[in-house]
């Protein structure tokens, strides 16, 4: 599976993005996605998940409420809504995906095994 990520930008605090990540290769609907974002200095770290189907999402409690993962299977595309965005949201953002279809809801980095190339978001303050 590839995985192509989009939608980054620089962005005032406050504002929103979409970021998007097509997928090709295997069928689209058979696994979950996830969106991980790595800090300058900082680990690489989940995001949010959504499950095959999309019939079920999972967040990291830092992004809750202003995060939100979706997926249009008919477009072979995993969305990610970024809304009241904070200078400490600024990262590249990666999206990811369970292409062995083993997890529902995965959140481990671990967990996926295709990645994409990440796409930097900027916010300033």
């Amino acid at each position: 599976v590839q995985l192509q990520a989009c939608g980054g930008g620089l962005v005032q605090a406050g504002g929103s993005l979409r970021l998007s990540c097509a997928a090709s290769g295997r069928t689209f609907s058979s696994y979950a996605l996830g969106w991980f974002r790595q800090a300058p200095g900082k680990e690489r770290e989940f995001v949010a998940s959504i499950s095959w189907n999309g019939g079920s999402t999972y967040y990291a409690d830092s992004v809750k409420g202003r995060f939100t993962i979706s997926r249009d299977n008919a477009k072979n595309t995993v969305y990610l809504q970024i809304n009241s965005l904070k200078p400490e949201d600024t990262a590249v953002y990666y999206c990811a995906a369970d292409v062995s279809g083993r997890y529902y809801n995965p959140r481990k980095e671990g967990d996926f095994n295709s990645w994409g190339q990440g796409t930097q978001v900027t916010v300033s303050s």
